[in-house]
């Protein structure tokens, strides 16, 4: 019997290709993140200007994407998700070309800004998934999703590499263009749009508050090593991120129609998944910070391992394929134990792999398998925080509950990258004039991955337990038919009451 939509018209079977097209948009999506990584070092440069002016090419692409992910999830909420991943990849088409044509600091600067709200297809992505696909192949579906940012940054990673040694580098901008028009394409040719429809509309005040209260929160934690982090500035914005999120959230709580629904994101369930988020997005970005510098650095260093830029981007590739071919695997484990099982698996492989890491060190093929084991865990953590979050919210928060469990992750990512450069520039050597890390440091740096790890774990141990079941009925709200319950996945997992 086909799934009806609220006015009993029968909703459109998924086509097969819905599923490798919603994952090639969250690739490109990947890809539009990772194609600096390879020439961050030569920015200043390549835009001529100084090495902190230089570094707002990517803090602006992280403060646009943390702002416009919950927002657009909440979009496609109320107007539709396919519509908002479309113009969520359009913004980042023109972006591109903005960047692709000029070498100017304040118009590139513009154009990353642009790309940044891209980052919203990821959770539209698997809400389309949740209301179109059938329950048998909604467990795969959401971790080949899930892990799509891991798989485009690992194939991005040698890619871009390889395009920065023999080409212009404007060319990775055109190549991230292309993919994201291309994207669109198959999206608008394969993807059927959601049925499901949120009551209300757009809460503006809740969408400037929450913005204003993110770029005041991210914007010391990425820049607060240029600053000094007991500077005015810093100490300044960070309270006044704690004024402004406060305000907000009491906002929130008075309007009909948030634009996070506050009362739903404290439920335990959802409480502790997001905060699990943030310690697998520590967990994840701490490797691709430290690996690709390992290899590079000379062997005169005594530790370095001497390789090209494209050979340490092959070398962490793995890290998002094993992320790929781990999508399976959760279903199947998913079915039979439950998704808050599947996430501690995933936590213990990963702290596995930063722990046998510390002493894989010494050669390139040791890096490789360094990122085979944590990106297997990363891919099954990832996997499962989807399927946590829908199983506790109703139908018609889809969208807004994956944009805020994406944004945990970012900031995880942030305060990572924060973190971890503050360790390996406190801890580097000066050779030559140049400050080089030192293996205490990235020593250093597994070691906070691995305590980020066994914080995940506690807080995932106290996620209710689950149960097996036929396929878990999503909650829907009171205003929604009980047709648009819709199970998570085969096999999937009920939270004992």
């Amino acid at each position: 019997m086909p799934r009806t939509t609220k006015d009993d018209r029968p909703a459109p079977r998924a086509n097969p290709a819905v599923v490798p097209v919603l994952a090639f948009a969250g690739i490109a999506v990947a890809v539009m993140q990772t194609l600096l990584v390879p020439v961050v070092k030569d920015l200043p440069q390549l835009l001529d200007t100084a090495p902190s002016n230089a570094t707002w090419v990517l803090t602006s692409t992280l403060l646009s994407g943390a702002v416009a992910t919950p927002i657009m999830g909440r979009l496609g909420d109320l107007y539709g998700k396919r519509r908002m991943l479309v113009a969520s990849l359009a913004v980042m088409v023109v972006g591109a070309l903005v960047s692709a044509v000029t070498s100017d600091l304040l118009t590139m600067i513009v154009g990353r800004t642009l790309q940044g709200f891209a980052m919203g297809a990821i959770p539209l992505g698997i809400g389309l998934m949740r209301d179109t696909l059938p329950a048998e192949r909604l467990g795969s579906a959401m971790g080949l999703m899930s892990s799509s940012i891991g798989v485009g940054g690992g194939l991005a990673l040698p890619g871009a590499a390889l395009v920065a040694q023999h080409a212009d580098w404007h060319a990775l901008f055109y190549g991230a263009a292309g993919l994201g028009v291309l994207s669109i394409a198959l999206t608008l040719l394969v993807v059927p749009e959601s049925p499901v429809r949120a009551p209300g509309g757009f809460d503006l005040p809740g969408a400037l508050g929450l913005s204003a209260g993110l770029v005041l929160l991210l914007l010391p934690v990425t820049k607060g090593g240029d600053w000094g982090w007991s500077s005015p500035v810093t100490l300044g914005m960070f309270g006044a991120a704690v004024v402004v999120l406060l305000l907000w959230g009491l906002m929130e709580l008075r309007r009909t129609a948030p634009l996070v629904d506050l009362r739903t994101t404290a439920r335990r369930e959802v409480l502790l998944t997001n905060l699990a988020s943030i310690m697998v997005g520590v967990s994840f970005y701490v490797i691709s910070l430290v690996l690709p510098q390992l290899l590079q650095l000379p062997t005169a260093t005594g530790y370095g391992l001497g390789q090209s830029m494209v050979v340490a981007g092959l070398s962490v590739a793995p890290l998002g394929l094993t992320m790929m071919f781990t999508a399976p695997v959760y279903a199947r484990m998913s079915a039979r134990y439950g998704p808050r099982a599947t996430l501690i698996t995933g936590l213990l492989v990963i702290g596995l792999g930063y722990a046998g890491g510390l002493g894989l060190m010494s050669a390139a093929w040791q890096t490789v398998v360094t990122s085979v084991v944590v990106g297997a865990g990363i891919g099954l953590a990832y996997s499962s925080l989807p399927a946590l979050i829908m199983s506790a919210v109703p139908p018609s928060e889809t969208g807004a509950a994956n944009g805020l469990n994406a944004l945990m992750r970012s900031i995880g990512t942030s305060v990572s990258s924060a973190v971890i450069g503050m360790v390996l520039a406190s801890t580097a050597r000066d050779v030559g004039g140049v400050a080089v890390p030192t293996m205490h440091g990235f020593r250093v740096s597994f070691l906070i991955a691995t305590a980020a790890v066994v914080v995940g774990i506690v807080l995932a141990l106290f996620l209710p337990r689950t149960r097996p079941a036929t396929g878990l009925q999503l909650r829907a709200s009171s205003e929604e038919d009980a047709s648009l319950a819709r199970a998570t996945e085969a096999g999937a997992t009920a939270p004992v009451r």
